[in-house]
This record gives structure tokens, sequence and C-alpha cells, in this order.
């Protein structure tokens, strides 16, 4: 295998500039222009044949115009002869269409996998996926990292003897669970009903919350709903003093404001692996980057070497 080489879309370059960073190589151009037809054309500005290419793209708003943007970075990666395409991944907006929950709706999560492998991808580097089942929609190999290790490492500077962390559901339970180990604190969760993509229902928390300090941990938080609705029981179980959690901080729709305006909420924790504007930012939030793991799994993944090493690392 001949040398990295490695290309970020439109959505997220200022990842993209710091997981080369980290790697020591450099994020070569790419050309993307729109047609009169407003059609899209994408070119790869360095030489790709016989090379272990790198397509660093997270699926986030305009989502569609970033999938193209990728399928067409695919194309050409395989058209200039590229050894090994590897999409990088931070955050996978299709995973949360994982399932049919409803009569004639379509399963996206697999659909767009489906497209990624067809238009070249040799393998997927992902970050967090929405449901486990996600990884299975891809024909081609998938490293799955999670951020636990870095959001731990934040929380660690903190006094956790009265600490639990809640999952605001039963089935981000289990990575809640896996966050408590690494910070060696309780945990406990809601039992959540989703009847509307805005209209979030938690009727108990399973566990100690009373009067204890609470780190909300979720895999992504979108227009916030689910957070605030579990903020009201946490208040009336009479909770001490709450810090948010997330690994993809979209935050559309004014959520990072309605959960930072919280008076009780002291801290929003989240990572890169979505931009998030200068402009939407509030004083209570951190941003923790994954460059680093994200630059450690390519050069696993170039090496040959486990990656899998990385996941459970404390």
């Amino acid at each position: 295998m001949r040398d990295i080489v490695a290309f970020s879309g439109s959505a997220h370059p200022d990842l993209a500039r710091e997981i080369c960073a980290q790697l020591k190589v450099e994020l070569s151009p790419v050309r993307v222009q729109r047609f009169a037809n407003d059609c899209l054309e994408v070119q790869l500005q360095a030489n790709c044949r016989e090379r272990d290419v790198f397509l660093i793209q997270p699926l986030v708003k305009p989502v569609q115009e970033h999938l193209v943007e990728l399928l067409l970075m695919l194309d050409a990666a395989r058209g200039a002869s590229a050894a090994r395409i590897t999409v990088v991944m931070p955050h996978y907006a299709y995973a949360r269409s994982d399932k049919k929950d409803a009569p004639r709706i379509s399963i996206g999560g697999r659909l767009v996998a489906d497209l990624m492998v067809a238009a070249g991808a040799h393998r997927v580097l992902a970050m967090t996926l929405h449901s486990p089942q996600v990884h299975g929609f891809f024909s081609v190999p998938v490293d799955h990292l999670h951020a636990l290790r870095e959001l731990a490492g934040h929380f660690r500077q903190y006094d956790l003897s009265n600490t639990t962390v809640v999952s605001p559901d039963l089935g981000n339970a289990k990575e809640a669970a896996h966050f408590a180990r690494l910070l060696d604190v309780k945990v406990a969760a809601g039992a959540k009903q989703r009847f509307a993509d805005d209209d979030v229902r938690i009727s108990s928390i399973i566990g100690d919350v009373t009067d204890r300090d609470i780190i909300v941990l979720d895999d992504e938080i979108a227009k916030g709903s689910t957070v605030i609705e579990l903020l009201a029981r946490l208040r009336e179980l009479g909770a001490r003093s709450i810090r948010v959690a997330c690994t993809h901080g979209l935050f559309a729709q004014g959520a990072l404001s309605r959960i930072g305006d919280q008076p009780d909420v002291l801290e929003i924790v989240c990572t890169n692996t979505v931009p998030i504007p200068d402009e939407e930012r509030t004083p209570k939030l951190k941003v923790l980057s994954i460059a680093p793991a994200l630059a450690e799994a390519m050069q696993r993944i170039h090496d040959g070497e486990s990656v899998s090493a990385l996941f459970d690392a404390p």
C-alpha cells in the first residue's frame, strides 16, 4: 500500500484539516462546481493511482448536497485507480432511518449505504452510529468508533463522587452504562415514548437521581425535545446539578439556546463531528475534538493494524 492521500468535501473542512494535521499529511484539494442545470461536478486535484485514499465527509445539513458530493468523490477516486477508498464519515445522518416502523416507508440508512458501496467505497470509518444494526447495512468493512473516551476525559476534571449518568431512553442505556463504568459512577435511564418528531414523553426514570449530580448522555441532540423533557423529570425527582453530553451536536431549530437557557444546566458538551457555527454557540457549550481518534484509526487502517483496540480505551 502506498502513501495516504486525504480529501474533504465541503461538509466539514475544518475537521478534515485537523485530522490531516494529526496524521502529518497534506489535505489534498477538491474542486466542486455547479453547472447551470444545478448538477454538481467534483474533481480530486491530487494523484490517486494505487494510493490509499480517504474521503472525509460527514453527512450534515444540507445532507443531500453533501451526500451527492461524497458519491461523486467516490466515483472520481475509483476512476482515478485508487488502490483503496475509505469513507471517513464522522456523522451518518441517515442512520436514524434504520427500520420500517410504518407502512410503505424507505429504510434510508441501508439505501444510502448501498449507494456509497456502488459508487466505489471499499470500507467505512464511522463515529457513533445511531443504532447497532446500521453497521450491518454496509456490505464492506465498517470501523465503528465512539467518543466515550473523549467525553469521559472531559468529565474527569469534576468531583464525580455523587454523580449519575442518565440515558434519555433504554435504547441508549448500554452506551450510558459503558460511559458510567469509564467514570466509575452510577447509571440511570428514562422510559421514553416518541409520538412524533418533536413530541416525546418520558414517564419515569429508572435509577437513582434524587439529590445527585447528573450527566445526561445521548448519541445526538437535534431539536432537543428529548433533553428538555428529561430535564423536567429530573427536576421533579430533585436532581442537584445537570450537565448534558452527546457525540453529535446537531442543535437544530435553536436547540442549543433552549437547552442552554435552562438555569440548572451547567454545561453542554459535544464533539466536533458536526460543524457548529460560531454565531450559534453559547457560553455553556464545550466542543471536544475527535480528530485525534479518527486520525489514529485512519493510520491503523492504512498500516493494517487493529482498530478495535481503540474502542474500549479509557
